[in-house]
């Protein structure tokens, strides 16, 4: 998952990376905040934050100053009384906001990464200042008059490509952001977006805190009966975090589904995770985030319905690939009943092994793991416990994950200790090119931790541009439970495809090759940014690169083929339930957003129970990813509207795949022309021209279907 360091990712025109500015505002800065880290540039290498000097009291002064610089350059821009050029209204847009980007990138990665009650409560201050912020910029009448001129001229101008995607694309984010509106409007405009600010940070802080409330705590080791020794420990260690002694502690990781169920022989406990699980924010509370969804819902419903589109799921896809509702409906309701037969046929089979063993119950949601395991176990002669030890953090990120870059990419990796980290755990790489010249720094930020949002994401601390000579500072961030110390921290193949998807997305960050910051990177489409990183998946399982990281943490012994063939084997197994879960969020996420005013619900639970039942993926023992109160990526991120995203960009990612395979494979050749071709592009041009560059033809949704067994038959 793409993460970012803006409250939201459509906050600003242009992420603007730090480069120092004027030396009027740069004057300005250090007589108001000269101790302030934010106030210049870092003088680290790459501009790398100067995390060892940042303090909580360092934010809300650098905020505050960072607008103000923002805001009087807006408006020496929107005021300039020379005729509108490119270079003294659209470059001086990008450039604008120095500060206010540093500090941004900083609060909102450690929001996310390393949250405290300081951080928590500034962060819910800034979310309606900074929405008020960014009104004024895209509500500002002279400014849009500038880039409205310029667009109506864009032709005769005469610009390079790129800068010409830069004026269009400024003048469509001005218009989307209400810049036609009158008045009276855009102050209806600013108080739902001041409120949509507040509410979605409120969102994420309930789900981060309700999640650390709601882990399990077990009495006994005998409840444990399942987990390994190792993943004993954890839980004991979790407890003892937590002041409790001789007690045993299960964290909830953020999706429905929790990764013990699959070990837990104990059933009573494997339902009590799981409903712990599932009702999270909805059973009253500090942290219930039923009302929350709804007045999210509403509130962007009626944004859209201002800003003339029948909702905001309308608003939302206008702007990405799939551009129409229709287009997204059409491909969730086509794959929607081959899933679901899939995942109830496969249910049936669990349902088999639960009568076989004289369970005397049926197959329930907190059951489908646990048996799924035995499944696997019975067709495949092989489960998860087998596959750990093989899996070890360090040996999958840098002779795996690094490995498979350098034979694609011919890129090389040194580990850099003297640089400052936000936390122990956290690692730090420099990024060297083919012709040995260094070209960026990667942040590796693997364990959970309760200051720590769920999930897995990339986010970049300094983008790469040209006009600012900037190379990307690019950061990874995994949830990877921490064993104790001493021991080894072995990964689930999950886990281990978890980390090669992240660092996928961290290749279009490093790889960017673009002059304006505003197209650096993973700045793409919602429903693009996801194939990328989809794509590098694939080189977890190569041959080659599996048998330099597979090795046995105890005598380094690479995975025996016979392992590696029943991975192969089960890839399509249980694929039934993952698309089921998956398409579930997806529909639910567009039936919220597909909601007129006039539509929204008043019960948020009854709502998704009745959308689910509509869609047709109301099989209990499958429930969504993510159910609503605690579904992140849409009331709390920036894919509302635009969950559909991964599988949207699976059919890139399958086409991809196959492309590779036909040309051989792992090689520089293959890598180089995916680098030149996509990774280097980032939102310079349009996303399926540049796949159709590398691809050579249209997309076709076939090698999709074959990989998740969806086929026609």
């Amino acid at each position: 998952m793409l993460g970012t360091a803006l409250v939201n990712p459509a906050s600003y025109a242009t992420p603007v990376v730090a480069e120092p500015g004027s030396a009027v505002t740069q004057q300005k800065s250090a007589g108001k905040l000269v101790d302030n880290p934010f106030a210049h540039a870092s003088k680290l290498a790459y501009q790398y934050p100067a995390f060892d000097q940042i303090k909580n009291t360092h934010y809300a002064p650098a905020f505050s100053e960072g607008m103000r610089q923002h805001g009087l350059e807006i408006v020496a821009i929107a005021n300039n009384p020379a005729a509108p050029t490119f270079e003294n209204t659209v470059i001086a847009m990008e450039r604008a906001g120095q500060m206010l980007n540093r500090v941004s990138t900083v609060f909102f990665s450690l929001t996310a990464a390393n949250t405290n009650p300081t951080l928590e409560s500034l962060s819910r201050d800034l979310a309606p200042k900074l929405a008020a912020h960014q009104d004024q910029i895209f509500l500002n009448a002279r400014l849009f008059q500038r880039i409205s001129k310029l667009y109506e001229v864009r032709q005769a101008l005469k610009l390079d490509a790129e800068s010409q995607r830069l004026l269009e694309r400024y003048y469509t984010d001005f218009v989307r952001a209400g810049a036609k509106l009158g008045d009276k409007d855009k102050q209806k405009l600013k108080s739902l977006n001041a409120q949509l600010a507040s509410l979605s940070t409120k969102f994420n802080q309930n789900v981060l805190k309700e999640t650390n409330a709601s882990a399990i705590v077990v009495d006994s080791k005998a409840e444990l009966q399942g987990l390994s020794e190792e993943e004993i420990a954890s839980a004991a260690e979790a407890a003892k975090a937590r002041g409790l002694k001789d007690k045993f502690v299960i964290p909830l990781m953020n999706t429905t589904g929790q990764p013990f169920e699959a070990s837990l022989a104990n059933r009573a406990l494997r339902q009590r995770l799981h409903e712990a699980s599932v009702n999270r924010g909805s059973h009253g509370g500090e942290f219930d985030n039923r009302q929350v969804a709804i007045d999210l819902a509403r509130l962007r419903a009626d944004r859209a319905t201002l800003l003339g589109y029948a909702n905001h799921a309308a608003y939302g896809l206008e702007d990405e690939t799939a551009k129409t509702t229709t287009a997204v409906n059409k491909m969730l309701s086509e794959l929607a009943p081959a899933a679901v037969n899939n995942a109830r046929a496969e249910g049936a089979e669990l349902q088999k092994i639960i009568d076989a063993q004289q369970g005397n119950f049926k197959l329930a949601a907190w059951d489908w793991a646990f048996y799924t395991e035995q499944l696997r176990k019975a067709k495949y002669s092989f489960d998860d416990s087998q596959l750990r030890p093989y899996f070890e953090l360090k040996n999958v990120l840098e002779n795996g994950v690094f490995f498979a870059a350098t034979k694609l990419y011919g890129i090389t990796f040194k580990e850099r200790t003297d640089l400052p980290v936000y936390h122990p755990s956290v690692k730090v790489y420099e990024i060297f090119d083919t012709d040995g010249k260094s070209m960026a720094l990667f942040i590796a930020d693997m364990y959970a931790r309760d200051t720590k949002r769920g999930g897995a994401w990339m986010n970049a601390y300094v983008e790469q541009s040209s006009l600012f000579g900037t190379k990307p500072v690019i950061a990874n961030h995994l949830n990877i439970p921490q064993p104790p110390a001493g021991q080894p921290t072995l990964l689930t193949f999950d886990e281990v495809r978890t980390a090669f998807h992240e660092f996928g997305h961290a290749l279009h960050g490093l790889f960017s090759n673009v002059k304006y910051p505003r197209f650096s990177g993973t700045n793409v489409p919602r429903d693009f940014v996801e194939y990328p990183s989809q794509v590098n998946e694939m080189w977890a399982t190569w041959p080659e690169v599996l048998k330099n990281y597979a090795k046995h943490y105890q005598n380094t012994q690479v995975i025996p083929q016979s392992l590696v063939d029943k991975i192969t084997a089960a890839n399509k197994f249980n694929q039934g339930f993952a698309t089921t879960e998956y398409l579930a969020a997806s529909l639910l996420d567009q039936r919220w957003h597909q909601l007129t005013p006039a539509q929204i619900p008043k019960d948020a639970l009854a709502f998704e129970a009745e959308a689910l039942k509509q869609a047709g993926v109301d099989f209990a023992p499958v429930p969504p990813r993510y159910r609503s109160t605690y579904f992140s990526h849409i009331f709390g991120g920036g894919y509302s509207a635009g969950y559909y995203a991964y599988l949207w960009s699976e059919v890139l990612d399958a086409e991809s795949v196959e492309w590779f395979k036909e040309n051989g494979g792992l090689n520089r050749k293959n890598g180089d022309w995916f680098r030149q071709q996509l990774l280097s592009k980032g939102g310079s041009m349009d996303p399926l021209e540049s796949f159709r560059n590398f691809r050579g033809r249209e997309p076709k949704i076939e090698p999709l279907l074959i990989r998740r067994g969806l086929q026609k038959q």
